[in-house]
């Protein structure tokens, strides 16, 4: 529950359209549901104003399809990250055969949402841009958990500084953005230029694309921390969710 549902309710239990017993049983989840093999949180929103994710990696289907439908229960949007196909199939079987399905699979993101409650909405436009189509994975996952939060976004895909000409045609839509998103990986220099061109944070997504010598996504991440450009901040390697997340508490101040 957030706080306007929290809210709704009181004033319902004021005004005598629900008792003090209906009312204690909807808020009988709190601070958390015990699924035995997980600890759903379902009162983060109204703590932090994001809502607790799935992080699907790991769990089995069974387990990511019985925590996707509790929290939609709860009446929240729902999101899992780095989730199969498998595990949306799981979702599905799940959700009411008389209703539509309402669950959505977001392949190239890897994500699973749920939309159903109201979002405050952010005040400007995320950009999110990518280095290459290959880091188009992660952009995807930033993208989808952005607009899950109630964020207006944009993404600018394939613009690396190989060529840089690409990235100097976006310039209008770089400077529009509130804050910016960067993915890229090989030597991850894509942050650095963009933060030379705009007047707004950039959060740069080391991602783990690239020859040998990249290892798996720490040359960018140590160049990304190297950066020259003070207005750039770095997350951990793919985390294109972290990224949204921070992105989205910033378009919300």
């Amino acid at each position: 529950m957030d706080r306007a549902a929290i809210e709704a309710l009181l004033k319902e239990v004021s005004e005598g359209r629900t008792d003090v017993a209906q009312a204690l049983k909807r808020l009988g989840n709190l601070p958390y549901e015990d699924l035995g093999f997980a600890k759903l949180d379902h009162h983060r929103l109204l703590r932090t104003g994001m809502p607790e994710v799935i992080f699907a990696a790991g769990k089995t289907d069974a387990q990511v399809a019985s925590i996707f439908a509790r929290m939609s229960q709860a009446g929240g949007n729902v999101l899992a990250t780095r989730a199969s196909r498998e595990a949306f199939e799981a979702v599905r079987a799940q959700e009411p055969k008389d209703k539509e399905p309402r669950a959505v699979f977001h392949e190239l993101a890897r994500a699973i949402t749920l939309t159903q409650a109201p979002t405050v909405p952010g005040k400007g436009t995320i950009g999110v841009v990518c280095a290459g189509t290959s880091d188009l994975p992660v952009a995807e996952e930033a993208v989808v958990t952005a607009r899950l939060m109630g964020n207006t976004v944009e993404l600018i895909a394939d613009v690396g500084v190989a060529g840089i000409h690409r990235l100097l045609a976006q310039r209008d839509s770089l400077r529009s953005a509130r804050v910016l998103i960067v993915c890229a990986g090989m030597e991850g220099a894509l942050p650095t230029v963009v933060g030379g061109l705009v007047n707004a944070p950039v959060l740069a997504v080391p991602t783990s694309v690239g020859y040998g010598a990249s290892f798996g996504g720490i040359a960018a991440l140590l160049g990304m921390l190297n950066t020259c450009s003070p207005n750039v901040s770095v997350v951990n390697i793919d985390n294109g969710f972290g990224a949204a997340c921070m992105a989205s508490l910033i378009n919300h101040m």
